[in-house]
């Protein structure tokens, strides 16, 4: 069963599960927490795990003007401060993902560790393998249809308002998210940037990101899509998980990761 906290941009529903260290699931766009189904178990039983809804999704409510990562971030920072009371891990799916590394980037002391899956950090039309997706997309159409049905019979705003939720989730992905890599460099907490062979996402987008967060961790998953949490859950829990536990990376010939003065940096 979930609860509302009453936040300060928009009444936010979420549920909780599990004891530990604090873990929060961010959805991916169109998504509600029904989506972490096949994690959420394993996840809750070494974390006290929080599962926000966002605006606009789930049993939370739409908020009037468009929908922006930054104000996504800016309630999930809220969240924190709220119903966290403190510093969590942020594992963030899809859209989740850009919205947990925009947490980590401008509230640092509020991250502890970050998983971003299947995340971009450019709008879609620079990043998406098929940019045309975004032509095709129409509320009413197939393309939608899992997330139409997701929405419909738990949306606050009831299901006649999913055409302005779908409207304004795909205008979000046309111009949205526009970080630099300079802003990725911000980032401080420890990052596992994770994506499936065959994601959404090209995967010469998911390096670049890998790349500018300095120290951050990268996992290709095999044989997986966008939708690798659905498809390999039990080797991503196994992989956020080894991630959430591990207190450095150590390797035997560290390349990217060697240090200043060690004979690997000297040799290169």
């Amino acid at each position: 069963m979930g609860e509302y906290a009453d936040l300060p941009a928009v009444r936010t529903w979420y549920e909780t599960e599990g004891a530990g260290d604090p873990l929060v699931l961010l959805h991916g766009g169109f998504c509600t927490n029904d989506t972490w189904g096949a994690l959420r178990a394993d996840l809750g039983a070494a974390c006290r795990v929080y599962l926000p809804e966002r605006r606009a999704h789930g049993h939370t409510a739409d908020v009037a003007g468009p929908l922006t990562y930054q104000d996504m971030a800016d309630d999930t920072v809220a969240f924190l401060e709220t119903v966290v009371a403190g510093p969590a891990h942020l594992v963030g799916w899809s859209d989740g993902g850009v919205v947990a590394l925009i947490v980590a980037m401008d509230r640092p002391d509020l991250v502890r560790k970050v998983v971003a899956i299947g995340a971009n950090f450019r709008p879609g039309p620079e990043c998406f393998a098929e940019p045309s997706m975004l032509d095709a997309m129409t509320p009413e159409g197939p393309d939608l249809a899992f997330f139409r049905e997701l929405y419909e019979p738990v949306a606050p705003d009831g299901p006649d308002h999913w055409p302005v939720v779908a409207a304004k989730v795909i205008d979000m992905w046309r111009t949205g998210p526009t970080l630099t890599t300079e802003d990725l460099a911000r980032i401080e907490a420890p990052t596992l940037v994770m994506a499936g062979d065959d994601d959404l996402v090209t995967l010469e987008h998911t390096t670049a990101l890998y790349r500018a967060i300095p120290d951050a961790e990268l996992a290709v998953v095999p044989g997986a899509s966008h939708l690798v949490p659905l498809e390999k859950p039990a080797l991503v829990n196994r992989l956020v998980l080894g991630h959430l536990a591990q207190e450095a990376v150590e390797t035997m010939m560290p390349i990217r990761r060697a240090k200043p003065g060690t004979a690997e940096a000297a040799a290169l």
